[in-house]
């Protein structure tokens, strides 16, 4: 089924703008969600053998495999009812922000076939946190979906370093409620400023603010603490990563997402003009090697969800070897096309089994 989609379905893809193709598949995902038998159809063709498999537990949740979908596909929280079709473990929609906003000029994604690399300038392109969470409201809720569901959250073009926490804690106070658990994404390069609340105080100060906001969720009648998880840049050095760790342990978060697309422009890709986040294959070292300091520096406590450069499933298993908890993809979609979850997530838990 994957050499289906690489000789026949990808070639057709790619002669399109690569954000049309995007919307496309977007479009796509969304239709099968709103077709349940279909998607319990093929969720059962997915689903992993029961012998001998157990799901992966991580911040109190369970997951039926290891293989998640990354944020960046879904915005807006429209394909993701259809994500367990695909044979996902689990699902991260957005980054969602407070304001609704339509991220930078096109064309900002680009593909790099010969690298197996996509280029992102997106901006958070999404519809805004009200909106989103309407959308939520008619779905069903944590504890009753098929896989867990992330929320990833970030901030406002609009909102300057100084307001950056009270727009997070806006999209936190009306999202919070729909998530399985949320992310907060201080990585992604494509909002001016927005790496700058990987450093130091204010690190802390967002930290502290949406910790605190979540303890005063879950002292309300009827209402629980989300798991919060961290995600932050491949392009931290390891003194750095060391504070955001030690901010990490300080407030409690739950886990880390290591790591977002990346500035530099490695090998072949180093002619290339165009600004934004890298992400696919040339992401891959890095951010094992990053996944792997992390664990190594947190004697394997924190939970950690490997990002970057899964194109296969030698790749994958780098990630697990250097002490992740579970995996997303997206690039590795665009390449490898729907049916490489089902082999990925199959291939990760025939490693759980030896």
């Amino acid at each position: 089924m994957g050499l289906f989609y690489e000789k026949l379905v990808r070639p057709a893809l790619f002669q399109l703008d690569s954000e049309h193709a995007h919307e496309l598949g977007v479009d796509a995902l969304a239709l099968l969600g709103a077709m349940p038998p279909l998607c319990r159809l093929l969720e059962a063709w997915n689903r992993l053998p029961k012998a001998g498999v157990r799901p992966v537990e991580a911040f109190g949740l369970k997951f039926p495999n290891a293989v998640g979908l990354a944020a960046g596909f879904d915005k807006n929280a429209r394909a993701w009812p259809a994500a367990a079709a695909l044979g996902f473990g689990h699902v991260e929609i957005g980054t969602v922000t407070a304001l609704r906003q339509p991220g930078n000029d096109r064309p900002r994604m680009f593909r790099y076939p010969r690298e197996e690399a996509v280029i992102n300038r997106m901006g958070f392109n999404n519809q805004g946190a009200e909106a989103v969470a309407a959308r939520l409201a008619r779905r069903p809720g944590p504890g009753h979906r098929r896989i867990p569901l992330g929320i990833n959250l970030g901030k406002s073009k609009v909102a300057s370093l100084d307001q950056a926490v009270a727009d997070y804690l806006a999209s936190f106070r009306l999202l919070a409620g729909h998530a399985d658990y949320l992310v907060l994404n201080v990585s992604s390069p494509n909002t001016p400023g927005l790496r700058q609340l990987q450093d130091g105080d204010r690190l802390r100060e967002l930290l502290g603010a949406i910790t605190a906001a979540n303890r005063d969720r879950a002292a309300q009648p009827g209402q629980t603490r989300k798991p919060l998880l961290l995600k932050i840049a491949p392009d931290l050095n390891f003194r750095q990563i060391d504070a955001v760790l030690a901010a990490i342990a300080e407030f409690g978060l739950d886990g880390v997402i290591a790591t977002n697309t990346t500035l530099e422009r490695p090998g072949a890709l180093a002619a290339v003009g165009e600004a934004g986040g890298l992400s696919g294959a040339p992401l891959r070292r890095r951010s094992t090697e990053i996944i792997n300091y992390i664990s190594r520096a947190t004697s394997g406590r924190l939970p950690i969800i490997g990002v970057g450069g899964i194109m296969d499933t030698a790749a994958a298993g780098e990630k697990f070897d250097a002490g992740a908890t579970l995996v997303q993809i997206y690039t590795g979609l665009v390449y490898r096309g729907p049916f490489f979850v089902r082999a990925l997530a199959r291939a990760l838990a025939d490693r759980q089994r030896t």
